[in-house]
């Protein structure tokens, strides 16, 4: 495979039963290639979009949008110890009380910026270990609450009886815990809750609908025909500058280049070459002693000076 087939970005639909670092794995045998890493962790029982950097895009991964949308199904009545179907019951109460409108009424309440606890199982580190690990090991602790944005709340679908199910479409910030969100409403009701299943349907800018499972990949990668999103064409949600030829070659080179005052300081752009378009690397306006600078935070295209001939 040609070595351009190695560099971008791929939005890949895990399924269920498969941990991100898993796909990251499966991905590296296939291609013969270390260099690749995901943009946000899924839970294993999760699916849905998992953006996926290969080569050079790995460096762009911090630079993709933070935001993400998700499908969650939510059950009344039953807690368990990890705010999902994968942990131990915890109360079983049925809830056949609970209708559609008593539990629209009170999602305004999550909206906005709110404090979410974690679940006790998630990947968060405590003095240097993972909070799923010391929960399995019967030492569970109890996270620090986190400022989390959920931006959308909207009921798609509502099955009632003894333990009712609750289809919920969220478009939220980064570190929201859609268990957390579940937990939460069940415990607002005053049946609690837990989460039975979750599909991520956006993140990192990209869609579920254009998603490709890991059986699309392997039968793209036999065929030579694998889609990767270009570098360029994933971060589109930044502003760009783009420099002539001198000034591109100052930036590249690490040299100090005068920025221009149309884009707000401290908030990275692309930094485009006038010419060609090409993407250069990530920049950041900076004001130094009074003159704005424009700093390299990340140059992807260094510049090689030529051979004399």
């Amino acid at each position: 495979m040609q070595e351009s087939c190695h560099q971008g970005f791929l939005n890949l639909n895990k399924t269920g039963g498969m941990t991100s670092h898993d796909c990251v794995a499966v991905l590296r045998r296939w291609l013969g290639i270390k260099k690749i890493g995901h943009g946000g962790t899924l839970d294993p029982m999760a699916e849905g979009v998992l953006p996926l950097a290969i080569g050079r895009a790995t460096r762009l991964l911090p630079y993709l949008p933070t935001d993400k949308s998700y499908e969650a199904i939510v059950r009344f009545g039953i807690t368990t110890t990890t705010d999902d179907l994968e942990g131990t019951p915890l109360t079983q109460v049925g809830a056949s009380h609970l209708s559609w409108p008593s539990l629209e009424a009170v999602l305004p309440e999550f909206l906005g910026t709110i404090q979410q606890i974690p679940p006790q199982f998630s990947a968060i580190q405590v003095k240097g270990q993972r909070l799923y690990d010391l929960a399995r090991r019967g030492q569970p602790v109890m996270p620090p609450p986190r400022s989390v944005t959920i931006h959308h709340l909207q009921v798609t679908q509502w099955q009632p009886g003894d333990y009712p199910e609750l289809t919920l479409a969220v478009d939220c910030g980064p570190g929201t815990y859609i268990r957390s969100l579940a937990r939460d409403l069940g415990q607002r009701v005053g049946t609690g809750a837990t989460l039975v299943s979750l599909r991520r349907t956006r993140s990192g800018g990209f869609n579920w609908q254009q998603s490709l499972s890991l059986e699309m990949v392997k039968t793209e990668l036999e065929t030579g025909k694998l889609r990767l999103t270009p570098i360029a064409g994933a971060l589109v949600n930044l502003p760009a500058i783009a420099l002539a030829a001198p000034l591109a070659r100052a930036w590249q080179q690490g040299q100090k280049v005068t920025a221009p005052l149309s884009l707000p300081l401290g908030q990275p752009h692309r930094v485009l070459a006038a010419e060609s378009g090409e993407l250069l690397g990530i920049g950041q306006n900076e004001d130094r002693q009074g003159e704005v600078i424009l700093k390299a935070k990340m140059v992807l295209q260094p510049w090689i000076p030529l051979p004399d001939l």
